[in-house]
């Protein structure tokens, strides 16, 4: 009331005094209209940002998923997974590229691919990558050898295999399984096992057995990573492929995991120690060279796998591994047969504890020979454990 009769009515949202009611109405009005629309721009903003975030969640997972099947893809090439064919494939399109570059002649190509084809159809290796007699020169080599050599131990006869034109890059393990098994033959305690293999087979041979150990029921795990087939691919082989392969034969062999550094620096030396108890155990005396009874060992580390054929004891106690390593090719290693005085080819094999220093190795050693009912109990393990892990 102002004193003079005329009444007053306060805006209950802003105290603005009017004296007209209806016109206080239409302020009130306006204030519920701008309130209305503040709070129907912000539903409309916040309805906005959901469906970019919605639509950024969904972007990001396309993006995520492309990226897991690009690097699922790379995988597969790279583990030979990829249905790009196997070594006869590759065998072929390296000899095509040979002929294309002047490097072959057609003549050559076609005489080639005849034996390779013949080789193949009989599942045996053309023997073409491999050196025999390497064994037998070392231990000629080492009896007159006086500088700082204390102690050597070799392994039985190996013969060297190293890739061809039909599995570069990834037949590593099948060719260290041809080494293993090209001493097996010339040791009469194993003539039962390999009655049936009498020739060092083909590296699609060698898958087709390994599929016949999955059927067998050894490694059911490692057959799954594979899709139970590695026959016509270019899939790398490891330690678990090796033993399971082995078994199936009757060979006895273990399985041992050094999952982890026992020395300064990321270094093995309980590896090393590990191999001079496996040659020297049953063959320890006075003699400086010991060409032992003892077939040689794969070494598997990620990427890659070689065979070690002995194991050197220097004057100062430090030891040194002699290994085959199949990406050597042959005209090195036959270097290894007219052996020099100062031994300067030796370097192709020996490996000091310096030199092995991946995270993990994991080695197959055999010795003997296995029963129907030991192997039987060995397919039965390897469906749970196929390694023992050394502490």
């Amino acid at each position: 009331d102002t004193g003079n009769g005329e009444q007053l009515y306060e805006c209950p949202m802003c105290s603005l005094t009017c004296t007209n009611i209806q016109i206080l109405e239409e302020h009130v009005d306006l204030h519920l209209q701008e309130q209305n629309f503040s709070e129907g721009g912000n539903i409309r903003d916040l309805e906005l940002a959901q469906r970019l975030q919605t639509e950024e969640d969904k972007w990001q997972r396309s993006e995520e998923e492309k990226r897991e099947r690009e690097e699922f893809k790379k995988l597969q090439r790279q583990y030979g997974l990829d249905n790009s064919g196997g070594y006869k494939q590759q065998f072929l399109k390296n000899m095509e590229r040979e002929v294309d570059r002047g490097r072959m002649q057609p003549f050559d190509y076609h005489k080639r691919k005849a034996d390779m084809m013949e080789c193949l159809a009989f599942g045996i290796d053309d023997g073409k990558t491999k050196t025999s007699g390497i064994i037998e020169a070392l231990c000629k080599y080492y009896q007159d050898e006086n500088k700082d050599v204390r102690h050597v131990w070799l392994s039985t006869g190996v013969d060297h295999f190293h890739s061809s034109l039909g599995d570069r890059g990834w037949g590593c393990g099948y060719r260290n399984f041809q080494m293993l098994l090209s001493s097996l033959l010339q040791n009469s305690l194993y003539n039962d096992c390999l009655r049936d293999t009498t020739l060092i087979p083909s590296i699609p041979k060698i898958q087709s057995m390994i599929e016949d150990a999955w059927r067998e029921g050894f490694d059911p795990h490692g057959a799954s990573h594979f899709n139970n087939r590695l026959h016509g691919s270019k899939a790398w082989i490891g330690a678990c492929e090796i033993y399971s392969l082995l078994t199936s034969l009757r060979i006895k062999c273990q399985i041992i995991d050094f999952h982890k550094p026992t020395g300064p620096v990321g270094t093995h030396p309980r590896l090393f120690e590990w191999v001079l108890r496996y040659y020297s155990t049953d063959n320890e005396g006075g003699a400086k060279v010991v060409c032992t009874s003892k077939p040689p060992i794969y070494l598997q580390h990620q990427g890659h796998s070689r065979t070690v054929v002995g194991i050197e004891e220097k004057k100062n106690k430090t030891l040194c591994l002699l290994l085959f390593d199949p990406g050597c090719p042959a005209q090195e290693m036959q270097k290894l047969l007219k052996q020099n005085s100062d031994g300067t080819s030796l370097k192709l094999l020996r490996k000091f504890v310096g030199s092995l220093k991946e995270k993990q190795y994991q080695i197959v050693a055999v010795d003997g020979v296995l029963s129907l009912e030991e192997k039987a109990a060995r397919c039965h393990a390897s469906q749970v454990l196929t390694s023992e892990k050394i502490p």
